[in-house]
């Protein structure tokens, strides 16, 4: 084996190493900012952690978050209480109130708590060409499409099906498309969702693209 043959294969050795330890750093980068300046800085701001931490701004951060968990978990202990179901459910009934509000709020419950159970709702991983012809994209059949879209498109049935974005599948596209243009993948929600979070780095998981389509 030649020198270069050697270098290159150590390279190429190297950068299967490194290459899951990089999209690691990636996707906690990507969540760390998210995080920092949409959640936390908020809550360091408002309660002023900064005058206790003797202006660290990392300090107060982690305070806060400290703080988010400590606050989470008792509303989460709240709410599987009688009291904490009842007065939760008079906020949603509020939240029901206000429209725009109202499809919001129940929107995100509703990925969220799919994502989370992994059950019904996004159960079925398929591939759908979009954003154009030639190039697929991972999606969840969520349910079937509604008959107004179906009457509007003059379509014997329809799909709706959610195409997550990466690496956050909690923001995406939904799209109704007819059965026969959506492609049955056999990949499980959970290789599915680890395909999208970690930016492809599972993309073994999809051997081949399918030869049948839904039924």
């Amino acid at each position: 084996m030649s020198l270069l043959t050697r270098l290159r294969t150590s390279f190429v050795t190297g950068l299967f190493l490194v290459a899951p330890l990089a999209v690691t750093v990636f996707v906690l980068d990507f969540v760390f900012d998210r995080l920092t300046g949409i959640v936390l800085d908020p809550i360091v701001a408002t309660t002023r952690l900064r005058t206790f931490t003797g202006d660290e701004l990392l300090l107060a951060q982690l305070l806060a978050a400290t703080l988010l968990a400590v606050t989470l978990t008792a509303a989460g202990y709240v709410a599987s209480q009688e009291l904490g179901r009842r007065l939760f459910g008079g906020f949603e009934r509020g939240v029901r109130l206000v429209p725009l509000v109202r499809t919001i709020y129940f929107g995100v419950r509703q990925v969220s708590e799919s994502i989370a159970r992994q059950s019904e709702g996004f159960d079925h991983v398929v591939l759908v060409e979009y954003p154009r012809e030639g190039v697929y994209s991972i999606g969840f059949v969520t349910n079937d499409g509604p008959q107004s879209a179906e009457r509007a498109t003059d379509s014997p049935e329809l799909l709706t099906v959610f195409l997550p974005h990466s690496p956050n599948p909690t923001a995406g596209s939904l799209i109704m498309v007819p059965p026969e243009d959506v492609f049955e993948v056999d990949m499980s929600v959970r290789r599915g969702l680890r395909l999208i979070v970690t930016t492809g780095l599972g993309a073994e998981d999809v051997e081949e693209l399918p030869e049948g389509v839904v039924k």
